[in-house]
């Protein structure tokens, strides 16, 4: 999609607070025209459902977007036991429904330490994954099932926050690697209760150790265009998370030049590289102590022109 002709070259990345009912691109696309951005790119659907953290990458951090895809997530979900539903959420119809044991506390947190760890987990039929080039989102609409193979997770930490034995419902808090749906794990936890269930909330709290201060698209919009701008994380804030490594000048310029460096590092996959002024020049891999450039930032002289032009 071709440019704004009023498009400007804006560089950072905003916390936005999605709130449900609104898919993730069209988020993206209100957090675009308020800030008049020529390029701009989310780090991770969010369910329509689902509110919460959704980091929006403008400009040259859209280069680092993927390293948000990669990382870990927290969350924090409802199940209401009972029910199933086609999407394992709120938004699909029951599908099926069983009895709701009796359930206390201890019970819950003695099931959810089995899941504790690195797993396999099918993805689910209402997923934007794709099979045969088509959704398969699609696929299920159109009342097509077809084989998922089961993709590796990695449940960090998975507790117990309240549990509602009258309304036959639970929350709880997920920290999560990439590639986990949140609603499958509700639907296993509601069977290794010895019910079926399905997601009826989920918001997601964190991303990366990214900071935990969200903005709404109603706070952004209320705001002067200077303020906005405000809210925008440095790239190397927002990469902070990353092994870090100081450049000396001439180091820069053959970053810049996509050249290799010999360094004196442990191995990474991805190192946030800094220039003498802690600017972020891109982010490289080290392995062997040979660093290799994988993503480079245009210095703020070349933004500042081709916001000119």
């Amino acid at each position: 999609m071709p440019a704004r002709p009023d498009a400007v070259r804006v560089d950072g990345v905003l916390l936005l607070d999605k709130p449900a009912g609104l898919s993730s691109n069209a988020a993206l696309g209100a957090v675009k025209r308020l800030f008049r951005a020529s390029s701009a790119g989310h780090t991770g659907a969010l369910d329509p459902l689902a509110t919460g953290l959704l980091p929006i990458c403008l400009g040259e951090a859209t280069k680092v977007a993927g390293l948000f895809l990669d990382a870990d997530k927290s969350y924090s979900a409802r199940l209401q036991l009972g029910a199933a539903t086609v999407t394992g959420d709120a938004e699909g119809e029951v599908s099926q429904t069983a009895p709701v044991p009796a359930l206390t506390s201890t019970g819950i947190e003695s099931v959810l330490a089995q899941f504790l760890g690195p797993q396999q987990q099918v993805p689910p039929m209402y997923s934007a994954l794709k099979q045969g080039g088509q959704p398969l989102y699609r696929l299920a609409r159109a009342g097509v099932e077809v084989e998922r193979a089961p993709r590796p997770i990695v449940i960090h930490a998975l507790s117990l926050e309240s549990l509602d034995p009258a309304a036959g419902a639970l929350s709880f808090s997920v920290r999560c690697s990439k590639g986990t749906y949140v609603r499958v794990l509700g639907e296993d936890i509601a069977r290794a209760l010895g019910t079926v269930g399905h997601l009826t909330a989920l918001r997601r709290c964190v991303v990366a150790g990214l900071p935990a201060q969200m903005h709404t698209a109603a706070e952004i919009e209320a705001l002067s265009p200077a303020a906005r701008h405000e809210l925008l994380l440095p790239i190397h804030t927002a990469l902070a998370h990353l092994p870090q490594h100081v450049l000396g000048a001439p180091e820069v310029e053959r970053i810049r030049l996509g050249q290799r460096l010999r360094i004196e590092a442990p191995d990474a996959e991805a190192a946030l590289l800094l220039d003498p002024e802690g600017q972020a020049v891109g982010v490289g891999s080290i392995s062997a102590g040979r660093l290799q450039p994988t993503r480079v930032f245009q210095p703020p002289s070349i933004r500042a022109a081709s916001t000119a032009r």
